[in-house]
């Protein structure tokens, strides 16, 4: 058994669980939600996403509003003014091109406004059960770079690094994962390596001894 083979198979005991944090009933409800979600938790944007698709639930209700009826109801998070128009811009296409359903592949994804690759396989891991690609966010970056998956820095080189050495069956259960250890273990600051269920196959864990 290969390196990568034995990091996945722990992941997968002390992981069982790959479900996103964010809470959807569809794959639109799920676009808001990580749109949202970029440099903001997860937490922050459970606590408006209820209300807000309460009195949005679909495209069609985002696309006929106005910018600042979004912008009060998301008002909490982070760069809220980009976030709504965006939103917008994106639910107005949606309902233009694609008759009100989210697309379901990458390259229809990645042409909404204010989706790059990893909102889009966000959407389309877990709201349509494709591994398309796999989710970089910061945790997927820092704990890859750590583990050394990838020297890269940039979130598309470091997909592709990862996307060769992963098999595709794993793409999106390994993300998940991998977001779930970087938040409980393989912190930013402060790293609990003694901790760490991976610490044998992480040379910059193996360093901080």
């Amino acid at each position: 058994m290969d390196r990568i083979e034995k990091i996945l198979k722990v992941l997968e005991k002390e992981y069982p669980d790959t479900k996103t944090a964010l809470k959807f009933r569809t794959p639109f409800q799920l676009l808001v939600a990580t749109i949202l979600s970029a440099q903001t938790t997860d937490v922050q944007v459970n606590k408006i996403t209820p209300y807000l698709f309460k009195k949005f639930p679909g495209p069609a209700e985002f696309a006929s509003v106005k910018i600042q009826d979004i912008e009060k109801l998301i008002s909490s998070i982070n760069f809220y003014k980009n976030k709504a128009r965006n939103i917008k811009m994106a639910s107005e296409k949606i309902m233009k091109e694609y008759n009100g359903k989210v697309p379901e592949t990458i390259e229809q994804l990645v042409k909404l406004p204010g989706v790059a690759r990893k909102t889009a396989n966000v959407v389309l891991n877990q709201a349509f059960g494709k591994n398309d690609g796999i989710v970089v966010d910061t945790h997927v970056k820092r704990v890859s770079q750590r583990l050394e998956l990838t020297k890269n820095t940039d979130p598309v080189k470091i997909e592709q690094d990862l996307m060769k050495i992963i098999p595709k069956s794993q793409w999106g259960n390994f993300s998940f994962r991998v977001v779930q250890h970087g938040r409980a273990v393989c912190k930013a600051k402060n790293p609990a390596c003694n901790n760490c269920v991976l610490l044998e196959y992480c040379p910059a864990g193996k360093k901080s001894k």
